[in-house]
């Protein structure tokens, strides 16, 4: 587009206008160019994850309070009964009358929302409360809370990067997608170390300086596979090269621990780890996200990230149930073992029904098929014929050709529930000609 050049008055500032509306049109149209068809390319970027057999259905859940892992779901105008297997509100505390009572409570006390940013009359006592328990939990200084665990993750990691004076970042190739954000979003320097892999971690960190700053970014459990990173493996090699460690418990916090505050309260390892990050939303079954370690660190991220700073903070019904459930975990480790012997129970069911299970040491219990189209149609089946909902994980949340079926059994299912699962996956295996078992 041509632009016109005039002076103001006093030939002092030069000002450079567009041509008017219809000179504007003209040029267009003498170039003979035609500005992009947005639908089109909205409408073929969809045809393309339909053609792969990856497009995403969200399944029309109701989740019925007291009566979890039973839901109803809305599909096609009829609504119909499920059985829930794939939630992430692992211990079922979204249901824990306790905590619905917190939240109730807090609601006729407060209000709906908090009001604001934390700085802008948005801090609430149950934030406060919520913070104290939280860091009490992992044996920490302090504990910050967000909106969500992936707002957690983001803000910590790009602040940390973006304002530590040359520093290095190392991340597990299996991180999770919110903390690789934050590592992008920092823009310092960044590598990848194999998978649960001390060694190369350590022959990474070995090519720098001790003296230069160097955070080291992994997670506890991991979600898909169920596998458990070598914490103290990791934890000996930052000491060694002076690098800091951040761990994602969010799969964990809740589940392990005489406490359930991780894998890291498990095998004795919190005080060693400089920045723990959590959720609310999983094993505690409400929403939010959170980071614990020092005083200082706490308030320097309050201070310095922009994540925290410029959001509005959550609901203070929302911080006293998740306050009030963090406070009953704390407590009943009687439901964690309840919790690891159902997702024992269900692995050796499935194995001894010819069902491939993955290794898995954990509550996860993943079953591969291996292809996007069979997975969802596995996963249709399933629902529509069994009243199971299991959700299909395709790319790019695993890789491609690793395509699965992610069943996370809950305290709350019973054999008779696991009965009908098993028997129905035997005859969906049938029905698509998916292979036991070797």
């Amino acid at each position: 587009m041509n632009f016109e050049l005039k002076r103001s008055k006093n030939d002092e500032t030069t000002v450079y206008s567009a041509p008017s509306g219809a000179e504007a049109i003209n040029q267009k149209q003498n170039s003979g160019q035609q500005s992009m068809d947005y639908e089109k390319f909205f409408t073929d970027k969809i045809g393309d994850l339909k053609e792969e057999g990856r497009y995403r259905v969200f399944a029309d859940i109701e989740r019925k309070a007291g009566s979890f892992p039973e839901a109803v779901t809305h599909r096609d105008g009829k609504v119909s009964d499920v059985t829930v297997w794939c939630s992430n509100d692992y211990l079922g505390m979204g249901q824990n009358p306790l905590v619905l009572e917190a939240m109730h409570a807090a609601i006729d006390s407060c209000g709906a929302g908090a009001g604001g940013t934390r700085n802008i009359s948005g801090t609430n006592h149950y934030h406060v409360l919520l913070e104290q328990e939280l860091a009490d939990l992992h044996g920490k200084e302090k504990a910050l809370i967000f909106g969500s665990g992936w707002t957690a993750n983001l803000t910590a990691l790009s602040t940390l990067g973006a304002l530590m004076p040359d520093c290095v970042i190392l991340s597990d190739a299996y991180n999770h997608n919110s903390m690789i954000e934050g590592i992008v979003h920092s823009k310092a320097e960044k590598k990848i170390f194999k998978h649960n892999d001390a060694q190369d971690l350590e022959r990474l960190l070995a090519e720098y300086p001790l003296e230069r700053p160097k955070l080291v970014a992994f997670e506890s459990v991991y979600s898909m596979d169920g596998d458990i990173a070598p914490i103290e493996e990791f934890c000996d090699v930052c000491d060694k090269y002076g690098a800091m460690t951040f761990i994602d418990e969010v799969h964990a916090v809740g589940l392990y621990g005489e406490r359930g505050a991780g894998i890291c309260e498990r095998e004795g390892l919190m005080d060693r780890i400089t920045v723990i990050q959590g959720t609310l939303a999983k094993g505690f079954g409400v929403v939010g996200g959170y980071v614990a370690g020092s005083e200082a660190f706490v308030d320097f991220l309050r201070s310095y990230g922009n994540g925290f700073i410029f959001s509005t903070s959550m609901p203070p019904g929302v911080a006293a149930a998740a306050l009030a459930s963090i406070r009953y975990l704390k407590e009943h480790n009687e439901l964690r073992e309840r919790h690891q012997e159902r997702a024992a129970t269900l692995k050796r069911r499935f194995t001894e029904a010819g069902i491939a299970v993955m290794p898995s040491v954990t509550h996860i219990v993943p079953v591969q098929i291996g292809d996007a189209v069979l997975c969802k149609q596995a996963s249709d089946i399933l629902m529509d014929k069994y009243g199971i909902y299991v959700q299909p994980i395709n790319f790019p949340t695993v890789e491609r050709g690793t395509e699965r079926l992610r069943f996370t059994p809950t305290p709350l299912h019973s054999d008779a529930d696991m009965d009908h699962l098993v028997s129905s996956l035997k005859e969906v295996w049938s029905m698509l000609g998916l292979k036991p078992a070797a």
